[in-house]
């Protein structure tokens, strides 16, 4: 049980947890093995990326396995100069989780959220349940209330 799931079942928020195995030597991205792992759609499987803005703050940013994170339009929506993606060993002490498994949801301090627009395309999403290997299974309209998130196209 991860703080993932311990906040979604709190807030009584409606999620499917599901397990994969992605292989060590798989050669696609991990979050493209998880999809195949899982039998779903690579565009409804979202990653979770901290970003740096000026000033030090950092931000999540949450967008499809399938394409990239414009880290200048992710600074421009959060009102600040420019962003860059954090180092890990900051996203690991800000949200509590390890590299590779960081949730959106759970996390040891709240960071400000911003999820792609392309989510609202699905009936529901995919999303780290804080543990490489798991997934959560979420509405976009849950996963946007649950993590206080601003939506934006943020991808590429």
């Amino acid at each position: 049980m991860t703080p993932a799931i311990k906040a979604l079942q709190r807030q009584g928020i409606s999620h499917t947890v599901h397990r994969c195995e992605v292989g060590e030597r798989d050669e696609r991205t991990y979050g493209e093995a998880v999809a195949a792992a899982m039998g779903a759609d690579p565009a409804t499987v979202f990653k979770t990326l901290v970003a740096q803005l000026t000033g030090g703050e950092l931000v999540v940013a949450v967008v499809p396995v399938t394409g990239a994170l414009d880290l200048r339009v992710l600074a421009a929506v959060a009102g600040a100069k420019s962003a860059a993606m954090a180092a890990p060993s900051a996203a690991e002490k800000a949200t509590g989780y390890v590299t590779g498994g960081i949730s959106p949801v759970g996390q040891r301090k709240r960071l400000r959220t911003f999820v792609d627009s392309s989510a609202q395309r699905y009936e529901t999403v995919y999303v780290s349940a804080g543990r490489r290997g798991l997934q959560v299974e979420i509405t976009p309209y849950d996963l946007v209330l649950v993590t206080g998130a601003t939506v934006a196209d943020l991808g590429r």
